[in-house]
């Protein structure tokens, strides 16, 4: 679907289009489908503080041994539960005041997986008000990859070299992704904007502290070092495979397209994913994202019961609800990147072509 779909989509909407998302809104809410699920939390931060517990002390009593790099991966699995965890304190959908969820929130990205919270918040709370739009969405702004032929022409630096071949880069340059959310966190307490600095730093290298002393005081230099890399590379690919089939391969907006309205600007730039309880276990309850999108303060558990009301609302009104199985997600977001990346293999062909008639 392309920009234009979501223009016009908006032109055939009701008169007042905001409407639509209050009627939608109003029916989600007296299905009971806002509560807080008090217990539901409970029992999942629980289960999550045991495993991250429990990794640790596995780690310790495998010590000195290359099975060392099986807790390595078992440990990326449960990070990538915390930050999950973390998403849905920081929409307040675990407790209903501020204070508490920022302090949540912190203890588990901070300092529970080495996340800066506060600079994690601010880019994703931008995401959510403008999701793909390339002038307002941090997540599609041109940095190492390009999102649009728009962006490929304009691509400078290494964007320009890993652009044409991005498809096959993506899920490689998702191993980083561990790394770049520390270094990311690390940056973001230097912006004055960020509030509470001081904790934010000290959780912050606090974690780094005890991850390093674990992994250097139990494990050699080498197997510390291949602890390291296989636990946070596989965090960034698990981390990178639950986010990446929200939204990439979907339409995206600039500043020159007409803005649609809130509810098609949500789901006209969302995509679901299929799938059974495990399937809303390992992605955190996002696989609903058109409906986590609509409501993000909606407690995951109710997502699942909100879908058939928001899918059969978005039918009457004709606009487009897309969900797809996980691999076809995939398979849609790597194509839209090939696709993307258009103009820089041209590019290169161009520049190839002298040369190769001087051979």
């Amino acid at each position: 679907m392309s920009t234009h779909a979501l223009d016009s989509t908006q032109q055939g909407s009701r008169h007042d289009a905001g409407s639509d998302f209050a009627r939608l809104s109003r029916q989600i809410a007296s299905a009971g489908l806002l509560r807080r699920r008090p217990l539901y939390y409970a029992a999942r931060i629980a289960l999550v503080l045991v495993a991250y517990c429990t990794a640790w002390a596995v780690f310790v009593v495998v010590g000195n041994s290359w099975w060392t790099l099986a807790v390595a991966a078992l440990l990326a699995a449960i990070f990538g539960q915390v930050a999950l965890v973390a998403h849905d304190v920081a929409h307040r959908q675990v407790f209903r005041m501020r204070g508490a969820s920022v302090v949540a929130g912190r203890m588990a990205g901070n300092l529970g997986i080495g996340m800066g919270y506060g600079w994690w918040q601010d880019k994703h709370s931008r995401h959510h008000a403008n999701p793909n739009h390339e002038d307002l969405d941090p997540d599609v702004a041109p940095d190492i990859l390009v999102w649009s032929q728009a962006q490929a022409r304009d691509a400078k630096g290494i964007s320009r070299v890993v652009g044409a071949s991005q498809a096959y880069l993506f899920f490689p340059l998702l191993a980083l992704e561990g790394f770049n959310l520390h270094v990311a966190g690390v940056r973001g307490l230097a912006r004055r904007t960020l509030k509470q600095r001081r904790q934010e730093g000290v959780l912050l290298f606090a974690n780094f502290a005890f991850y390093l002393t674990a992994l250097f005081l139990v494990l050699p230099p080498g197997k510390a070092v291949a602890f390291l890399f296989v636990h946070q590379c596989l965090f960034g690919l698990y981390l990178g495979s639950i986010f990446a089939p929200n939204h990439k391969g979907m339409p995206t907006l600039t500043a020159g397209d007409r803005r649609p309205d809130f509810l098609r600007r949500q789901v006209l730039t969302s995509r679901n994913v299929r799938g059974g309880w495990f399937t809303d276990i390992a992605l955190g309850g996002l696989n609903y994202q058109i409906e986590h999108h609509l409501v993000p303060s909606m407690p995951t558990p109710q997502l699942r019961k909100a879908q058939p009301m928001v899918r059969d609302y978005c039918r009457q009104l004709d606009v487009d609800y897309l969900e797809t199985g996980l691999l076809a997600s995939y398979r849609q977001a790597l194509t839209s990147l090939h696709a993307a990346g258009a103009p820089l293999r041209a590019t290169g062909s161009r520049a190839a072509l002298p040369q190769a008639r001087g051979m």
